[in-house]
C-alpha cells in the first residue's frame, strides 16, 4: 500500500467520471503497506480507498475483486469493489491497473486482547464457509512454487546458517499433503493491520466490533488451515514470537465454534505452522533485500518470522485432540 505511481487530483476527477460516486473532495496517499499505491479518496458522495496495482496483471485481478464482491454480498464486512458505468470493477489510471473500494470504518488494534482474538477466529471461519461457492480458480500467489522459485534469489544474501534453514524448510514442506486437506479462496494475509476495529473504544475489547477484514490482494486457493495459522502466528504472538496462550485459545475455539477443523487438519497443524512462518519470512527476505522504488515504502522485517519460524520448528504449539471448547491450551 505504498506510493510508487503518483496520482494528481486532476486526474483522479477525470478518472472518477466513469462512476457513479461523485465529485473528489480530498484525496491522500496511504504510506502502509509494500505491494500497491493506495489512497484514501473522500467525494461528494462517500469515503473510498483507490488501488493502483504495481505487480498483478489485469487478467488476475478479477479474482480478487470478485472474491471481495462475493464476501460482502454473503455479509462479510470487506471493502466492495464498486462498479464503473459499465459495471466494471476494474479500471486503468496512468497506466495500471486500477480499482475503486468502499472505505470501512474503524482503525487497526496494535496490541490485541482475548476477545478481539476471538472476534477474529469467528470472522475467519465465517469467511471460509463463505467461500463454500465462490468459483474463482486461484493458487496461492505466495504459495510453495513462488516460494521454490524466490529461495534462490535471497539465498546470497544470507549467512550459512540462514541459508540452511531456508534450504531444510522448504524440503521439508516440499514432502507435505497439504492439497489433501479442505481447501478454498484463503485471505493469507490476516494481521493485525488488515482487521478494523471500531465501536467503543477499538484498541480495548469491551465493546470493539470489527468493522471491516481489508487486503485480500494476497488471496488464493488453499488449505484453510493454512490460512488459521498465518492469523495465529499474527494475531497471537508476542513481539519475539512466542505463542501466547490465551490469545491463542480465544482464536481457536470462537474459529471451531463456526467451522470445527477436521481431524486431517488437526494432524496437519504442525508443519501449517510452519508453513506459515516460513512463507512471511521468505516474503519479507525478499521485499528487504529485492525492493522496488516508491515514493512511500514500508519494508517489514524479515527477523520476526525467522524467530517465528524457527520457534515452529521446535514444536512451541500444537494443536489438543480434544475438541477446541476443551479447557486445555493449546
Amino acid at each position: 500500500m505504498s506510493v510508487y505511481t503518483k496520482v494528481s487530483s486532476e486526474q483522479l476527477s477525470a478518472w472518477l467520471k466513469h462512476y457513479s460516486v461523485g465529485s473528489l473532495l480530498h484525496m491522500q496517499g496511504i504510506a502502509a503497506g509494500i505491494e500497491n499505491t493506495n489512497y484514501f479518496v473522500t467525494t461528494t458522495k462517500g469515503r473510498y480507498v483507490l488501488t493502483l496495482f504495481e505487480r498483478l496483471s489485469a487478467e488476475e485481478l478479477p479474482y480478487y475483486l470478485n472474491l471481495m464482491a462475493h464476501l460482502a454480498r454473503h455479509g462479510i464486512p470487506c471493502p466492495a469493489p464498486v462498479g464503473d458505468r459499465d459495471n466494471a470493477f476494474l479500471g486503468h489510471l496512468n497506466g495500471k491497473p486500477a480499482t475503486i473500494v468502499t472505505r470501512l470504518d474503524g482503525a487497526p488494534v496494535v496490541d490485541p486482547q482475548e476477545r478481539h482474538c476471538g472476534k477474529v477466529g469467528a470472522m475467519l471461519a465465517s469467511m471460509h464457509l463463505a467461500v463454500a461457492d465462490y468459483d474463482g480458480i486461484l493458487e496461492n500467489p505466495r504459495g510453495l512454487r513462488w516460494q521454490q522459485q524466490a529461495a534462490p534469489k535471497v539465498s546470497p544474501f544470507l549467512d550459512a546458517r540462514l541459508q540452511d534453514l531456508l534450504a531444510s524448510e522448504l524440503e521439508f514442506q516440499t514432502q507435505q499433503r497439504f492439497d489433501i486437506l479442505p481447501r478454498g479462496a484463503v485471505h493469507a494475509d490476516l494481521f493485525r493491520d488488515n482487521v478494523l476495529f471500531e465501536g467503543g473504544n477499538a484498541g480495548q475489547a469491551a465493546g470493539a466490533r470489527i468493522g471491516g477484514v481489508i487486503d485480500f490482494y494476497f488471496a488464493g486457493i488453499d488449505a484453510f488451515v493454512f490460512d488459521l495459522a498465518v492469523t495465529l502466528n499474527d494475531w497471537c504472538v508476542d513481539v519475539a514470537g512466542n505463542v501466547e496462550p490465551e490469545r491463542a485459545r480465544a482464536l481457536l475455539i470462537a474459529y471451531q465454534e463456526t467451522r470445527p477443523l477436521s481431524a486431517p487438519e488437526r494432524d496437519a497443524w504442525p508443519a501449517m505452522l510452519r508453513a506459515a512462518s516460513l512463507r512471511f519470512w521468505l516474503s519479507r527476505l525478499y521485499d528487504f533485500y529485492l525492493p522496488r522504488p516508491g515514493e512511500l515504502t514500508h519494508a517489514h522485517d524479515p527477523e520476526h518470522f525467522r524467530r517465528i519460524l524457527e520457534l515452529r520448528r521446535a514444536g512451541a504449539i500444537s494443536l489438543p485432540s480434544a475438541p477446541c471448547h476443551s479447557s486445555r491450551l493449546p
